[in-house]
């Protein structure tokens, strides 16, 4: 149950406190005196959207705080969440802050929530019934969702069991389109890789190396006759001239002489006979060396032919994949992998198709059991819901709940309509078609009692649910907000006088001009050369002020005359609660 609201700088409201009662809670006042405001602050307490407007014109920063008794299943719902324990009470804050954007921030007993937190919690505290949505009782998503409210955990749990079963399937027929598709992919990537397989494995790829190897035969093969010159010219310097000249080794041999003969008189001669000794041994080598390697050059025109053709096999390659040469050797042993992978197909399609049938007959069979409920429910609904309008000034109406089979989705394999008939004799049609706007108001007020024996939720919402009605429709209609006020908690916005004389607490709704100095006393600055603010005020109602309020709802052609019916109502009203 909700008992106290603490508003302050929320769109014209500067501030205000306000303690409800158990039972029936009315709010009055003349159309756009601020009571939607009031509803709308405890649907921003619970997690509901935000924008800046919500903000009070002249405020950086706007609060509203609801404070409900904890219901008892609450407790566990905290535990599951990591909120400490509640004790005594529940306190939800939401801070609405202006910045460069609106920055919201949502507290349950001083820790901070997140919005899937809200929402969860909203479902166990507070329904609002707002203004309009007498439209959704045409829309078949929620009256399968109403449907299967009703019908309560055992119809929820079975709606679970078709969502999950469906999921099932759904993965299911993925997996074989997914191997389907795989399948013909496979077999085109295995005809490819095969023919790269046999492409690198024919052209015999097992040195990364091998290219720059064959450029450099290429190079030795294609110069052998200037290699065999340069050899014979270099040999002939460095060991045996046959140009008359000396060569490199007789002229080291010479100096070798010399520095044999100094050394008989100087020891210091030792060191440089030595290098030039070593010297003319490396010279010597190298002659010898360079003969031999002039010696083995040959020109070799079919070897150069054939290592030509290889160097042009191997670039080819290199192009057509994209590849340097060490690259295209791994891309051959990927190739290889790949295959042996690809070789083993997994799981056949005749398996997958099996277990596609299997989960489908799964599915089927959830969605039976569910559409099997749903019809036992969908009686018990009718039985229900016929019996709540019978007070509301519709005691010949017919309602059915029709189920038609559709394909299996998430929320089973049933279209639910709600099908409806006010008048005898008249066929029934599609609620949305037929109902008018105060016959649909009835009707949402009477499933809502339907649900009232079934849902958890302690505080009912409703604003202006009696709009477009009067006389004995609109009594009918706060009888029943009061009975359901016996069960829960009703907080009603109406503006009929009927309604309001039935309530356990009325509070009146109207908007004041106060000076602006007041008003930023509290928070919210005025406008430069503003000495003027509109604020909204709740009072709760005295026995006198009550029959004051009711007058002013009934209207009349004099005062006396509306204060006379406001009595009237409220003696009627006492003689109603002995009966209901």
């Amino acid at each position: 149950m909700l008992t106290a609201l603490h508003i302050e700088n929320f769109a014209l409201i500067d501030h205000l406190d306000l303690r409800l009662e158990a039972g029936l809670n009315v709010l009055t006042g003349e159309t756009g005196a601020g009571k939607s405001i009031i509803l709308d602050a405890i649907d921003a307490a619970l997690g509901g959207k935000a924008n800046q407007r919500l903000v009070r014109s002249g405020s950086a920063k706007a609060l509203v705080e609801a404070t409900f008794d904890v219901p008892k299943d609450i407790q566990t719902w905290l535990a599951e969440q990591d909120f400490p324990p509640a004790d005594g009470a529940l306190v939800l804050r939401r801070e609405l802050t202006l910045g460069k954007t609106l920055r919201s921030r949502s507290f349950l007993n001083g820790s901070p929530a997140t919005r899937p937190q809200l929402e969860g919690l909203r479902q166990k505290l507070v329904e609002i019934t707002a203004q309009g949505q007498t439209v959704l009782l045409g829309s078949g998503d929620r009256q399968r969702e109403w449907l299967d409210g009703f019908g309560g955990a055992p119809l929820v749990a079975q709606r679970q069991r078709v969502a999950k079963a469906y999921e099932a399937a759904a993965q299911a027929k993925k997996r074989l389109e997914t191997r389907r598709r795989a399948d013909q992919q496979r077999r085109d990537q295995l005809e490819l890789l095969q023919m790269h397989r046999q492409d690198l494995e024919q052209a015999q790829l097992d040195d990364p190396q091998e290219l720059d190897n064959l450029a450099q035969e290429h190079d030795r093969l294609n110069h052998s006759v200037d290699l065999q010159q340069n050899s014979y010219a270099a040999y002939q310097i460095l060991y045996e001239s046959d140009a008359g000249e000396s060569a490199c080794a007789d002229l080291l041999g010479k100096a070798e002489g010399i520095l044999i003969d100094m050394e008989r008189y100087d020891p210091a001669i030792t060191s440089i006979l030595a290098m030039v000794s070593e010297a003319l041994t490396q010279v010597e080598e190298a002659g010898r060396a360079i003969n031999a390697y002039g010696a083995s050059v040959e020109a070799d025109p079919e070897r150069l032919e054939e290592v030509e053709e290889r160097m042009r096999q191997l670039k080819a390659l290199c192009r057509r994949f994209s590849r340097s040469l060490p690259e295209l050797v791994a891309y051959r042993d990927e190739v290889v992998r790949s295959l042996a992978e690809l070789s083993g197909e997994g799981q056949s399609i005749e398996a997958l198709e099996a277990e596609v049938e299997k989960t489908q007959d799964i599915l089927g069979e959830a969605c039976a059991k569910l559409t099997q409920l749903r019809q036992g429910v969908a009686q018990q609904l009718e039985t229900r819901l016929v019996n709540e309008l019978k007070p509301l000034a519709m005691d010949r109406v017919q309602f059915e709940v029709e189920l038609k089979p559709i394909a299996p989705t998430t929320t089973g394999a049933d279209g639910i309509r709600f099908l409806f008939s006010p008048n005898p004799g008249e066929p029934l049609q599609p609620l949305a078609e037929t109902a008018s706007g105060g016959e649909m108001s009835r009707f949402l007020l009477a499933l809502k009692a339907c649900f009232s024996q079934v849902d958890p939720v302690g505080t009912l919402v409703f604003d202006e649910i009696d709009v477009g009605v009067s006389g004995r429709v609109a009594q009918a209609i706060a009888e029943k907000l009061y009975q359901l006020g016996r069960q829960h908690q009703v907080l009603c916005v109406t503006h009929q006088p009927m309604v309001a004389a039935l309530a356990d607490a009325h509070f009146r709704v109207g908007k004041q001009v106060v000076e602006a100095a007041g008003v930023a006393a509290k928070g919210a600055q005025a406008t430069e050369g503003e000495t003027e603010r509109t604020v909204v005020r709740v009072l709760p109602l005295s026995p006198s002020d009550r029959r004051e309020e009711l007058a002013q709802l009934a209207g009349g052609e004099s005062h006396q005359q509306s204060l006379s019916f406001a009595e009237a109502l409220l003696s009627q009203a006492d003689s109603l609660r002995a009966k209901l």
